[in-house]
């Protein structure tokens, strides 16, 4: 039977923390044994990891930014050599990347922001 959070002691918590900020820090679950960690050891992994996770989203943010640019000028570039619009450059872009018209897989295949193709509605 599954366990509410809880329930769970705190140390089996700070397991689970751990668990969840070691995917975010490094792209992958912890792969070794930490169950007999004490609550001390994971507060210390856990501002070691807070630094590592705020530093990959600075990358990212950074990377995403330049995947921004890139992109744009891609799109400005398509109209300068016949696309009539930004509508018939993106099917030429989509096209091109193989994404059958999936506005957030071409997003993610170019390294855009989550969503970079929504349009907000208020």
């Amino acid at each position: 039977m599954l366990t509410s959070w809880e329930e769970l002691t705190e140390l089996e918590q700070a397991q689970c923390i751990y668990s969840d900020m070691h995917k975010d820090a490094y792209g992958f679950r912890p792969r070794f044994d930490y169950s007999q960690w004490t609550l001390a050891q994971f507060q210390t992994e856990f501002t070691l990891m807070s630094e590592v996770i705020d530093q990959a989203n600075e990358d990212r943010r950074a990377s995403e930014r330049e995947a921004e640019h890139d992109f744009e000028m891609r799109v400005l570039n398509l109209l300068s050599s016949g696309a009539q619009d930004r509508t018939m450059a993106m099917r030429w872009i989509h096209e091109a990347e193989n994404t059958n018209g999936d506005d957030e897989y071409l997003a993610w295949t170019l390294g855009l922001k989550y969503r970079y193709f929504t349009k907000e509605t208020v």
